[in-house]
């Protein structure tokens, strides 16, 4: 199989790939030296740094913003709770607008504490989605939501594959006006049988919002904070982007690495010139 090599120009890092060590400033600044085209910044590090700096120094390096993290979750135990998480979300999309964001990933949230029923915390996420979908098209901001690995289901995402997030997507936004879309990820999506047929099916919906990057690890030794670095793993990376172009997709390329005991231990300019080799020569 022959893809053609990733200009950085097209390929963006999101700031836990460096892992949150640095104030965002500086962060940005190393990101744009790299060379890379753009970025993912997360919440707690825009809102700490003030929104209007950060978006002026994004505009002033050139840099797009492949995304904004994320949603806060959306079930929770009360109708009080679950509404404050909305207005959360929307002080959010603001946030979003101001930084250029192609998209708000929504990384929806499991099952409230206590808690064991799925489907009605499934209705919960598609209500909370619901209500913010007007903020985000008033607001110019399109919405992705981001499909979690089935091991996160109970406390991260109770929405785990690209068929369930294309569904609710076509069940809010049955018309398709652009504002409601998937953030596929390979480390969630790699292992689904039906992942030709799915991405294809997002694809012919212009619903791929987001590309995000990294590598299954052999032998994992933690859920959350041990994903690998692209080539370092089992993932077929030239192989998930092409199907992921061939259904339509033409936008950034974003690496997000959790990595809390190999590369948030390394110095961020030698995670940023991996992550710039892997991305032009295995993924």
């Amino acid at each position: 199989m022959i893809v053609e090599p990733l200009h950085l120009s097209r390929c963006s890092i999101n700031t836990a790939t460096l892992g949150h060590r640095e104030p965002i400033g500086v962060t940005i600044d190393r990101i744009a030296k790299a060379g890379f085209g753009g970025l993912a910044p997360w919440r707690h590090e825009v809102e700490a740094a003030g929104v209007s700096k950060i978006a002026r120094q994004i505009r002033a390096l050139e840099l797009k913003v492949s995304g904004y993290c994320r949603s806060t979750y959306f079930p929770a135990p009360t109708r009080e709770a679950r509404l404050a998480n909305i207005q959360s979300n929307v002080r959010a999309l603001n946030d979003a607008a101001e930084l250029g964001a192609e998209c708000f990933v929504m990384v929806v949230g499991g099952l409230p504490e206590g808690n064991r029923d799925l489907p009605a915390a499934r209705t919960q996420v598609q209500d909370g989605i619901g209500a913010l979908l007007e903020a985000a098209r008033k607001l110019g901001v399109r919405l992705a939501i981001e499909p979690l690995h089935p091991m996160y289901a109970g406390e991260r995402s109770v929405i785990n594959t690209l068929d369930q997030a294309n569904a609710l997507a076509r069940e809010l936004d049955p018309h398709n006006d652009g504002f409601l879309g998937i953030a596929v990820d390979v480390y969630h999506c790699w292992w689904d049988a039906r992942l030709d047929a799915l991405l294809s099916s997002t694809g012919k919906d212009n619903r791929i919002y987001a590309y995000h990057v990294s590598d299954w690890l052999v032998p994992t030794t933690d859920l959350l904070l041990d994903r690998g670095m692209m080539g370092d793993g089992v993932i077929d990376l030239q192989g998930f982007r092409q199907r992921v172009e061939h259904a339509g997709y033409a936008g950034m390329v974003e690496v997000e690495i959790f990595s809390r005991d190999n590369w948030w231990k390394r110095p961020p300019d030698e995670v940023l010139q991996t992550c710039a080799a892997r991305l032009q020569s295995v993924c």
